[in-house]
């Protein structure tokens, strides 16, 4: 059975900080910052588990978050419009205060 959704579309989020000694799949560059929630994709396995021989359950909700390039990059050249978008799971994030 899935995580109920907890984010919609629009919601602005923080990405949690760690660096947990198993797998993990949520980049370093994004931990700590503030994106929006564009789309949920839906509930999948937690790679996190299954990268140790784990069932993957619960399911997941994955999301795509969209961050300024600005909010990743502090010395960004490009246009400040630029974005970047990254699938993160739910248990990663965070609603921004």
């Amino acid at each position: 059975m899935a995580d109920a959704i907890k984010y919609k579309n629009g919601d602005v989020v923080l990405v949690r900080v760690d660096s947990p000694v198993h797998h993990y799949r949520t980049p370093t560059y994004v931990q700590g910052k503030r994106g929006q929630v564009k789309v949920c994709h839906g509930a999948f396995p937690n790679p996190e588990s299954l990268a140790h021989g784990g069932s993957g359950l619960p399911l997941k909700p994955l999301y795509q978050v969209e961050f300024d390039q600005t909010e990743i990059w502090a010395s960004y050249k490009g246009p400040p419009t630029d974005k970047i978008l990254v699938d993160i799971y739910e248990h990663w994030l965070n609603p921004a205060a």
